[in-house]
């Protein structure tokens, strides 16, 4: 199956999984966003580039079992989430735990199966700018997907909330 082949049948796939699935699919078509697979960090499933690219870690995912697998399918949603957010949101915690909730709400109730525990509670926290809540959330992540995630890497808030955090300690 060729590129184009796959990503149409994925993304019909994506858009009849949930009403999340099908504005994720809308909104790639919307924009031309080209998905692929190419290798990362085995702590990695998926992630976006500059060039507002989505790519799956080709060490878990193919193009012919993506089409029938949750886990690809709500994973291209946590990644659209994080081109709808922006840059600086989106590395951030804040929009890591966004993200992440949506992903892993979507799937408990796609596949009916219970989270690992460290999801279970990622998927409970507030989303809010909290930062005891953002920093147990980073501790979640980290614990989940392991150091090598990166997790540990992003500030709390979005980049210019950070910084004015910094300066101000509001």
């Amino acid at each position: 199956m060729n590129h184009l082949e796959w990503r149409e049948k994925f993304l019909e796939a994506v858009a009849a999984c949930s009403n999340e699935g099908r504005e994720a699919a809308e909104y790639i078509r919307a924009r031309g966003t080209y998905i692929g697979l190419r290798g990362a960090r085995k702590n990695v499933g998926a992630f976006w580039v500059l060039t507002r690219s989505i790519y799956f870690n080709a060490a878990h995912y193919s193009r012919e079992d993506s089409i029938a697998n949750p886990a690809a399918w709500t994973l291209l949603i946590h990644e659209v989430k994080h081109l709808q957010q922006g840059f600086f949101t989106a590395l951030s915690i804040y929009g890591e735990l966004e993200a992440w909730q949506i992903q892993f709400r979507l799937y408990k109730k796609i596949t009916g199966q219970n989270l690992h525990p460290a999801l279970e509670e990622i998927v409970s926290l507030p989303l809010n700018m909290e930062r005891e809540n953002l920093r147990r959330a980073r501790k979640l992540m980290t614990d989940y997907a392991g150091v090598m995630y990166g997790a540990n890497l992003y500030p709390l808030y979005p980049l210019h909330r950070e910084i004015k955090y910094w300066l101000t300690r509001k």
